[in-house]
């Protein structure tokens, strides 16, 4: 069965809940639609936690090679990986007290839901979170 996602009621909730933001996969340039999206949500007052090993920083954050490095706390795993690597993803998150798990347009995998059904964490898939605020704020 298809995972629905939650409710436009439930992603506000979340979104108004949340203050930081770790963005799996988020790139230092500019060009790229993780950095424009991660941009946008830092604008609109969230603390934006990069996660890329690839990276030292961007958006003026030190970047983490991997979610279980970062000390700080995560409301929301926004993800911008192609889908086949969601599944790993989700299992790291099962160690991230985090309140929302959120996959970009165009990322979906029909494994994660189930991957992250012990945890108490909204699982939004297929779902630009910029587009999301604008629209849900």
């Amino acid at each position: 069965m298809m995972h629905q996602n939650p409710d436009r009621q439930k992603m506000r909730s979340l979104l108004d809940e949340s203050k930081n933001i770790a963005v799996i996969g988020l790139s230092d340039k500019p060009y790229r639609t993780s950095y424009q999206v991660s941009e946008a949500m830092q604008k609109a007052g969230y603390k934006i936690i990069p996660v890329n090993p690839e990276i030292e920083s961007t958006l003026g954050e030190n970047a983490y090679s991997s979610l279980s490095e970062v000390k700080e706390r995560i409301d929301i795993i926004n993800v911008f990986r192609r889908s086949e690597y969601l599944p790993g993803v989700a299992r790291e998150s099962l160690n991230i007290d985090a309140k929302g798990f959120w996959a970009q347009q165009g990322v979906y995998h029909p494994d994660v839901p189930e991957i992250l059904k012990k945890k108490d964490m909204l699982v939004i898939m297929d779902n630009c979170i910029k587009v999301a605020h604008a629209v849900l704020r």
